[in-house]
């Protein structure tokens, strides 16, 4: 994208950004409409991926997830927006943190700790709002996106409150800066490896699934206790993440049993409340088989 046309569309993204909740969740169900009815985004592979999970499901019950996840998409969408402008008072009052003890307890010890999450729920307000929850430095590892101005863009809203954005293939060099100083290094369990990546499938959503394995790599180097970050949907525009341990010692560990561990809980997750999972992703982009063919 050329830079004025990114400079005009930055500009009406921080103007969308200052509307009141009630006229962001209007436009929400238009956009709805347009992404499910008529644009029909990605409909395919959202029903491929939900019949792919949930085989014991009724089409009924699938179509119900479906349209659900729509209406969800739509207020991710202009959650995310609202990121841009959203003050600490709003964040404080929509979306709660806790068990955070369970962190703080490794972090006065000395510890620094390893928290695990998914592309689930409302996974762009966490990173916002866990700055002022604790202590210490919070480090996200993202993967970043093909257009570096909107990358850039995204990574200064992620980090207005103080966390720090990381690039995967920087993760090691950053983590170096900070290992003297107890902080909290969080992850998304569930982004896709490439072919070349893929070293490891695991059952996720009944089926084989190819994961990174960047989670364990790092604990075993480490030996941070891991944490899990489940982020639960109250209601509209209201959410809670409640910190679950996962792992304590992770060189007591088996290989890929701490991938396996973070795979589970997302996995748990989805099946309780599935509407609230990024269907539209294409997660499944090749079998085992595939890559024993190479």
């Amino acid at each position: 994208m050329n830079k004025v046309l990114f400079g005009v569309v930055a500009f009406l993204l921080k103007l969308i950004s200052l509307l009141p909740f009630w006229l962001l969740y209007l436009i929400s169900d238009l956009l709805f409409v347009f992404l499910y009815h008529i644009l029909k985004y990605r409909r395919s592979v959202v029903q491929t991926n939900l019949a792919n999970a949930f085989p014991g499901k009724s089409s009924e019950e699938r179509s119900g997830i479906e349209k659900r996840f729509y209406s969800f998409l739509a207020d991710m969408f202009v959650e995310s927006i609202k990121s841009i402008s959203i003050t600490r008072a709003e964040l404080n009052e929509r979306y709660h943190f806790e068990n955070l003890k369970d962190i703080t307890k490794h972090l006065d010890s000395g510890r620094s700790v390893i928290a695990v999450s998914g592309h689930y729920g409302n996974w762009e307000w966490g990173p916002l709002g866990i700055p002022f929850e604790l202590n210490c430095e919070i480090l996200v590892v993202y993967k970043p996106l093909a257009d570096s101005k909107f990358d850039n863009m995204i990574n200064s809203v992620r980090s207005r409150f103080g966390t720090i954005m990381i690039p995967m293939k920087q993760t090691l060099r950053k983590m170096a800066e900070y290992k003297n100083e107890p902080h909290v290094l969080v992850l998304v369990g569930d982004q896709t490896p490439t072919r070349e990546e893929s070293q490891y499938f695991t059952n996720f959503l009944n089926q084989p699934t190819a994961v990174f394995l960047g989670v364990e790599k790092i604990a075993a180097k480490t030996n941070n206790p891991i944490i899990y970050f489940s982020i639960k949907r109250i209601k509209r525009g209201y959410y809670k993440s409640v910190v679950e341990p996962l792992i304590d010692n992770p060189k007591d560990c088996a290989e890929h049993e701490i991938t396996d561990a973070h795979t589970r809980m997302l996995d748990h997750l989805i099946q309780k409340e599935p509407d609230y999972w990024l269907w539209s992703h294409k997660r499944w982009k090749f079998k085992p088989e595939d890559i024993k063919n190479d």
